[in-house]
C-alpha cells in the first residue's frame, strides 16, 4: 500500500486522496455542465495533471494554501481538482463577500497564491496581491487568461498525497458571527461523496441539478464528487430560480436535485401548474422541508425526499430516507456517527426534552481536523470527546432527531427559552409570506423582544398588525412577536441561510412596526 491509500478497517476499502479518486473514476461516464458549459470526469483528470504541475512549478510545496475566489464554472473545478492532485490546501471563498471579508479569509488561511475571476482582478490584487501570486482565470486587461496557461504544463510526476492530509479550508456560513475555517481532509471529501450516493442510490442514470456554489460543501462533495462517483451527469447553475425550477428540470431531463434553506417552502408556493409532475425528477436530498407541507410537496411533484442534518464540520450526522420516515425530524443517526443531546454539564437529556446536539464518529476520516489557526475554538467544540454544533434539538425514544434551533438563535424574553424556529413555521404557513426569520432584540426591562423579518409573496401587501393578530392563536403567549420587519428580501449566507446577527445588529428600524406603539 502507498501514502495516497487508507483503508477503511470497516469496509475493507480503500480512500484515497481525491487526486488518486478522481483518476479512479476517470473511465466513468459522468458530463458535468457549469453555467453552459460541459466537461467530463475524465476531461478534469487530464486537466487536474497539468494544473498540479503548472501549480508546483510556481514554487508552491505540499500544505501551501491556494485561495480561489471565482464563480461556478468549469475553470473553478479545474483550479479545485489541480490543487487536490498537487497536494496543495485549496481555500475557495465567496466572490461576493466583499473585500475585508475575502481579505480576513485570505490572511487568516496564510494563502501563497490566489486564482480569480478577472472580474476580481482589482479587488484580489489589492487584498491579496502583497502576501501571495495572483492567477487570473479569464482574459482580462493584461489579454492572457493566466490560468489557461497554467492549465497547459507538462506533466510531471507529482509527491504523493496522504489521504489523511487537510484539501480544502472551508468556511462556515457565519450566520452568528466572522467565519471559521473548516479543516478536512481529502478521505473526507472522499467518504462524502460516497456517502451521498449511497444514501441516494445515485447511478448512471441520473442526472443530477445544483443550484450551489462551489464554495460550500453541499454543491462540492453531495452533486460534483457524488455524480462523478456515481457515474451520473450533473447541471449545476449559479441561481435559483423558483419560477423556471421545474422547467429547467424538465428540459434537463434531472433526476434528483439538492435543496436547502427555504427552497421547498419557495417553491411550494408557485402557482400550482400541469407541469408539477411532468419531469423525471425522482429524488431531493437535503433540509428542510418543513413539516407541514412535507407529504404535500410529494404528492404534488411526486418525487421522495430525503431529509439530512448535519454542517460543513461533521456532513451527513442524521439521515431520513423515505424508507425510515418520521415526518418533521432530522431522521436517525447516519451510519457514520452517535448522536447525543445534552445539557449544559454534557449530560445526557431524557427523550423529548431540549438541549445541545453533539456527535462523534463511528469511523475514522468523516469530519473536520479543527478550525483553521483557532486551537482554542477547537477544543472549545470538542470538550468531553463530542463535536458541540451549537444547535439546540430533542431526540424521541426511537432516535429521531429533531432541530430546534441555533444555541445563539434562542431567544430569551421574561424568564422563557423561546425558540426562533418554532416561531418561524407558524409564521411561514401564512400565504402571504414566502420567507421569515425571527430573532431577539434588547428589551427595556430585561432580556429580549421577539421580533421577526418577513419577505411577502410576490405581488401581496402584508400588514403587520393583520399577520401577528393570525399568527397569535397558534403561538405561546411568550413567543409573540412585539417586533415585525417587512423586508424585499432577508440576508443570506451562500448556503441559503439567514444572517440573523446582522437583523440583531440593525435592531428596530424605522420601518419596524411595533405592536406595544400600535397599540399606544
Amino acid at each position: 500500500m502507498t501514502m495516497t491509500e487508507v483503508v477503511s478497517t470497516a469496509t475493507g476499502t480503500v480512500v484515497p486522496s481525491i487526486g488518486d479518486w478522481l483518476a479512479q473514476c476517470a473511465h466513468r461516464s459522468s458530463t458535468i455542465e457549469v453555467d453552459g458549459v460541459r466537461t467530463t470526469a475524465a476531461a478534469l483528470d487530464a486537466t487536474a495533471s497539468r494544473g498540479a504541475a503548472g501549480l508546483r512549478a510556481l514554487g508552491l510545496e505540499t500544505g501551501d494554501r491556494v485561495g480561489v475566489v471565482m464563480k461556478a464554472s468549469v475553470a473553478a473545478l479545474h483550479a479545485w481538482f489541480s490543487i487536490a492532485r498537487a497536494g496543495l490546501v485549496e481555500v475557495p471563498l465567496n466572490p461576493d463577500s466583499g473585500p475585508m471579508l475575502l481579505k480576513h479569509c485570505l490572511e487568516q488561511a496564510a494563502v501563497r497564491a490566489v486564482i480569480c475571476d478577472a472580474e476580481y482582478r482589482d479587488m484580489v490584487d489589492e487584498i491579496a496581491g502583497g502576501i501571495a501570486t495572483v492567477i487570473v482565470a479569464g482574459v482580462g486587461a493584461s489579454g492572457v487568461d493566466e490560468f489557461d496557461e497554467l492549465l497547459r504544463a507538462p506533466v510531471v510526476d507529482l509527491p504523493a498525497v496522504d489521504p489523511r492530509s487537510t484539501a480544502v479550508i472551508l468556511y462556515t456560513s457565519g450566520t452568528t458571527g466572522p467565519p471559521k475555517g473548516v479543516l478536512l481532509s481529502h478521505r473526507a471529501n472522499v467518504n462524502l461523496a460516497r456517502h451521498t450516493v449511497g444514501l441516494m442510490e445515485y447511478s448512471a442514470e441520473d442526472r443530477l441539478y445544483s443550484v450551489f456554489p462551489l464554495y460550500h460543501s453541499n454543491a462540492r462533495y453531495c452533486s460534483v464528487m457524488a455524480a462523478i462517483e456515481a457515474g451520473a451527469d450533473l447541471i449545476m447553475h449559479r441561481r435559483f430560480s423558483a419560477g423556471r425550477f421545474w422547467d429547467i428540470c424538465r428540459e434537463e431531463k434531472i433526476t434528483a436535485f439538492n435543496y436547502q434553506g427555504a427552497m421547498m417552502s419557495i417553491l411550494f408556493k408557485q402557482e400550482p401548474g400541469d407541469g408539477d409532475r411532468d419531469h423525471r425528477v425522482r429524488a431531493a436530498f437535503g433540509a428542510p422541508c418543513p413539516k407541514e407541507i412535507f407529504d404535500a410537496v410529494e404528492a404534488r411533484y411526486g418525487i421522495e425526499l430525503t431529509e439530512i442534518y448535519g454542517s460543513t464540520e461533521v456532513s451527513i450526522v442524521c439521515d431520513m430516507p423515505p424508507s425510515r420516515r418520521r415526518v418533521g425530524t432530522a431522521g436517525t443517526e447516519s451510519v457514520n456517527y452517535h448522536v447525543a443531546v445534552v445539557d449544559e454539564y454534557d449530560e445526557p437529556v431524557a427523550p423529548g426534552a431540549i438541549g445541545e446536539i453533539v456527535v462523534r464518529p463511528k469511523k475514522a476520516g468523516f469530519m473536520f481536523d479543527g478550525y483553521d489557526g483557532r486551537p482554542t475554538a477547537s477544543v472549545q467544540a470538542w470538550q468531553n470527546l463530542w463535536f458541540h454544533t451549537g444547535d439546540r434539538g430533542r431526540l424521541d425514544d426511537d432516535g429521531f432527531l429533531t432541530f430546534v434551533d441555533r444555541v445563539k438563535d434562542t431567544i430569551r424574553r421574561r424568564g422563557e427559552n423561546v425558540s426562533s424556529w418554532e416561531i418561524e413555521r407558524v409564521v411561514a404557513g401564512e400565504p402571504d409570506v414566502v420567507a421569515v426569520a425571527a430573532y431577539g432584540l434588547p428589551s427595556e426591562l430585561s432580556e429580549e423582544e421577539v421580533a421577526i423579518a418577513v419577505v411577502p409573496t410576490p405581488g401581496t401587501r402584508l400588514e403587520p398588525a393583520a399577520l401577528v393578530d393570525r399568527i397569535d392563536p397558534r403561538l405561546t403567549s411568550f413567543a409573540r412577536p412585539r417586533y415585525v420587519r417587512v423586508m424585499d428580501a432577508l440576508p443570506l449566507t451562500h448556503s441559503q441561510r439567514v444572517e440573523k446577527y446582522r437583523l440583531r445588529a440593525q435592531g428596530v428600524t424605522a420601518d419596524t412596526w411595533d405592536r406595544e406603539g400600535a397599540s399606544e
